[in-house]
C-alpha cells in the first residue's frame, strides 16, 4: 500500500461547529461529481488531513493523487468509463481506494457485502456486469460456489497482506479469468502535477456506483447512485451534522454501505477529516472515539441498546464527540444514551435510493419522530391509490427531489422495478409513516416484505430461497419479530415434506454456508400449514401478528448461540 507518512491525531479541544454555524456549499450543477468534489477539496484544503486508516493518514491532495494513479491501474486492467468494478472488501483503504479511482475513471463501483456467501456473490456479479472483481483474500474461497462462468468478470485482484496472500492469489484458477494481486500503484514521477486532471467527460447524472438493496418480493436491486446523488448526499448530512473543517468523523459501520460512503463525502466537502475503522465493538467503542478524537460519530439503531448493555464507564464521558447520528434509535435508548455519554443522537430517513430528506437537530426534535422535510426535496404522505392524506393519516411516504439528480436513477437493468418506484413522478419509500401537524415525520412501520437486523437489510425471498432448496421442507415464510435490541429478527415458518422431519438446528446449520449470518434465522417454528389466501399467497401479516410463540426453536437460547 502507498501512503503518505502518518499525520497523527488532532490535537486540542472538540470542535464547536454547529447546524447554525457549518455550511457547506453545493458545487455548481455541472461540476457535482466525485472528480469534482476532490480536486476542490485538493484546492482548498491541500495538505489538511482528510482520511485515516488505521495508522495510515492522507491529506486532500495527497488522497486525490493516489486516486488518480489508481484509476490509471483500471484503466491498464481494460477498465473503461461506464464499466462495473466489484469490490469486496472489509474497512480498508484498498476499498475506498477503487471507491473513488472508479469515479474519477467514470466507472461504476459495485460493492459487495462481506458476510455474502458464493450464490449471492454470483447473483450480484452476474447482475451488474461486473468485469473486474477486487476481493479479499480471506473472501476468495466463497468463489468457487459463486458460478464465475456465467459472469462477466475477466479480472480478479486478491487483496491481501499477508506472507500467503501473492500464493492465494496464484492458486486461484477460474477458466478465462485472470486472477492475480493487488497491483501496485503505477509510478508518479517526481514531477507529477499535485493536483492531477480529471477524466472527461464525465457528468453528474452519470453512475457512480450501484449499490445493492435487499430485494423484497424478489432477488436484490442495484440501486444506480449518481455523481450527484453522492454530492448531495454529503452536502445534506454535513449541514445536519454541522460538519466543520476542525471536525473529526469516525465511523465503524462498512463501506460496503451509503452511510459510511457518505461519510467520507461529508469529509472532503467540509474540508474535515474522516477516520474509518474495521468493525463496531461496543467493549471498545468509547476507548476508540477518544484515542481519534472524534467530535462526530455514526450509529445505528441497534448498536445504541448494544452500548447501553455495557456496564456504566469513566469513558464514556472522556472523549471529544459532540454529536451522534443515530436513525432508527428508540427514543428511550437515545434519551438513556445521552444521559450517559452527554452525546445527543439526530433522527432522521433517507435510503439508498433517495438523500438524507428527514431529519431532526440538537434544537427541533421530537421523541419517536424522525424530523422535518430539508429543504430541496419534497414528500407527500398517501393511501394505496397515490391519493394525499391529511396530517395525522398514516400512508406511504412519497418523495422526489428539486435538484437534477439527487436520488438515483432508477434499478439497474429493471425498467419495470424503476418505473414501479418512481410512478407518478414520485419515488415510493415502500414505508408507513405519519405526517403531524407541524410538518414533522413519524415512522410507523414498512410495506414492503423486508426485515432489518443488526443495521442490515435482509431479504425475506432470498432466506426463503436457501430454506426451500433444504430437501426436508415443503413450504416456508419469513417474516420479521421483534428483538430485545429494538430491531427485527428472522423467524421463518415452516412446513416438512409428507413424511419427512425437520431439526430446526439442523436447518439453520445448513444456512451458515449458505446465507450472510445475520440473515441466518433467530427462530424457527414448525407448522402443519402456512396461514393462505384464497389464491393461495401467504398471508404473513398474520404470522407477524403471532409472534414468537412457545412452539418456536430459538437457537440464542441453544448450543450454537446466536449473532
Amino acid at each position: 500500500m502507498t501512503s503518505e507518512a502518518p499525520l497523527g491525531a488532532r490535537s486540542g479541544a472538540a470542535a464547536t461547529t454547529s447546524p447554525a454555524s457549518a455550511r457547506v456549499e453545493p458545487l455548481p450543477p455541472a461540476e457535482r461529481t466525485l472528480a469534482a468534489m476532490l480536486r476542490r477539496g485538493a484546492e482548498r484544503h491541500g495538505d489538511r488531513p482528510l482520511l485515516t486508516f488505521g495508522d495510515a493518514t492522507w491529506s486532500h491532495r495527497g488522497l486525490l493523487r493516489l486516486v488518480a494513479a489508481r484509476a490509471q491501474g483500471l484503466r491498464a486492467a481494460g477498465v473503461a468509463p461506464g464499466d462495473r468494478v466489484a469490490l469486496m472488501l472489509s474497512n480498508r483503504i484498498e476499498l475506498l481506494e477503487a471507491f473513488l479511482a472508479c469515479g474519477w475513471l467514470g466507472a461504476a463501483a459495485v460493492p459487495i457485502n462481506t458476510a455474502a456467501m458464493g450464490p449471492q456473490i454470483g447473483y450480484l456479479l452476474k447482475d451488474s456486469g461486473a468485469r473486474l472483481l477486487a476481493i479479499e483474500g480471506g473472501f476468495a474461497e466463497r468463489l468457487a460456489s459463486a458460478g464465475l462462468g456465467e459472469t462477466a468478470v475477466e479480472t480478479i485482484w486478491v487483496v491481501d497482506e499477508s506472507a500467503a496472500g501473492e500464493g492465494r492469489a496464484d492458486a486461484m484458477r477460474f477458466e478465462g479469468i485472470a486472477c492475480g494481486a493487488w497491483p501496485p500503484l503505477p509510478a508518479q514521477g517526481a514531477t507529477a502535477d499535485p493536483v492531477p486532471a480529471a477524466e472527461p467527460p464525465i457528468l453528474p447524472s452519470d453512475t457512480l456506483a450501484i449499490l445493492y438493496t435487499s430485494g423484497t418480493t424478489g432477488p436484490a436491486k442495484g440501486v444506480l447512485c449518481p455523481h450527484a446523488q453522492y454530492h448531495w448526499w454529503g452536502v445534506h448530512s454535513a449541514e445536519i451534522l454541522g460538519v466543520g473543517a476542525g471536525d473529526v468523523l469516525c465511523t465503524t459501520l462498512p463501506l460496503f454501505h451509503i452511510n459510511a460512503l457518505n461519510t467520507f463525502a461529508q469529509a472532503s466537502l467540509a474540508g474535515a477529516r474522516v477516520v474509518f475503522e474495521p468493525r463496531f465493538s461496543a467493549s471498545a467503542f468509547w476507548a476508540t472515539m477518544r484515542s481519534r478524537k472524534a467530535t462526530v460519530v455514526y450509529l445505528l439503531g441497534a448498536m445504541v441498546p448494544i452500548l447501553l448493555a455495557q456496564p456504566p464507564s469513566a469513558a464514556e464521558r472522556e472523549h471529544h464527540v459532540r454529536i451522534g447520528l443515530g436513525p432508527g434509535v428508540p427514543a428511550s435508548a437515545a434519551a438513556a444514551f445521552r444521559e450517559r455519554s452527554g452525546v445527543p443522537l439526530l433522527e432522521g430517513y433517507g435510503s439508498t435510493e433517495t438523500n438524507f430528506v428527514i431529519a431532526s437537530a440538537p434544537d427541533r426534535s421530537r421523541p419517536g419522530c424522525m424530523g422535518w422535510l430539508r429543504p430541496g426535496f419534497e414528500a407527500c404522505v398517501v393511501d394505496a391509490h397515490d391519493v394525499a392524506l391529511p396530517p395525522g393519516e398514516a400512508g406511504e411516504l412519497l418523495l422526489r427531489a428539486a435538484e437534477p439528480f439527487a436520488f438515483a436513477s432508477g434499478y439497474f437493468g429493471k425498467p419495470e422495478a424503476t418505473v414501479a418506484a418512481w410512478r407518478n413522478l414520485w419515488f415510493h419509500t415502500g414505508d408507513r409513516v405519519v405526517r403531524e401537524a407541524d410538518g414533522a415525520f413519524r415512522f410507523v412501520d414498512r410495506l414492503k416484505d423486508a426485515i432489518r437486523r443488526r443495521g442490515e437489510n435482509i431479504s425475506s425471498y432470498d432466506v426463503e430461497q436457501v430454506l426451500q432448496s433444504h430437501p426436508a421442507v415443503a413450504a416456508v415464510a419469513v417474516y420479521p419479530v421483534r428483538s430485545e435490541l429494538a430491531e427485527d429478527e428472522v423467524m421463518a415458518a415452516v412446513v416438512a415434506r409428507e413424511g419427512g422431519a425437520i431439526d430446526p438446528a439442523e436447518l439453520v446449520a445448513f444456512c451458515r454456508t449458505r446465507l450472510p449470518y445475520f440473515a441466518i434465522p433467530r427462530y424457527v417454528e414448525l407448522v402443519a400449514d402456512l396461514p393462505r389466501t384464497e389464491n393461495g399467497k401467504v398471508q404473513k401479516f398474520r404470522l407477524r401478528e403471532r409472534g414468537v410463540t412457545p412452539a418456536a426453536w430459538d437457537r440464542q437460547a441453544g448450543a450454537e448461540g446466536g449473532r
